[in-house]
């Protein structure tokens, strides 16, 4: 639903303000809908719902795609193009000793 043509996205703070109106004041879905400026009463009961269900977590954006890779320090990158190296030459020694000219 994230990509619908659109779709108003809520940033985590009123997310956060939603469910806080709900739980320590007692106000309806309808009532904060109508507070915040939010379009759906359905996404309120959504957010209390994984605020239940999941805590914190439950509201906060999610990230998407691969994660990013852990930085190696200079020893650690050196190590690692060694080894490649060394796998590239016994490549190429395997393919020239296949195509006869050793």
């Amino acid at each position: 639903m994230a990509g619908i043509k659109g779709m108003k996205h809520y940033s985590a703070a009123i997310k956060r303000e939603a469910i806080r109106l709900h739980q320590e004041e007692g106000m309806t879905n309808k009532e904060i809908m109508d507070r915040l400026k939010i379009v759906s009463e359905r996404r309120v009961r959504l957010w209390c719902q994984k605020y239940r269900d999941e805590g914190q977590l439950g509201i906060e954006p999610k990230t998407k795609g691969r994660p990013r890779k852990v930085a190696r320090t200079d020893q650690e990158q050196i190590a690692y193009e060694l080894k490649m190296l060394k796998m590239e030459n016994e490549l190429l020694k395997n393919f020239l000793f296949e195509a006869g000219r050793r």
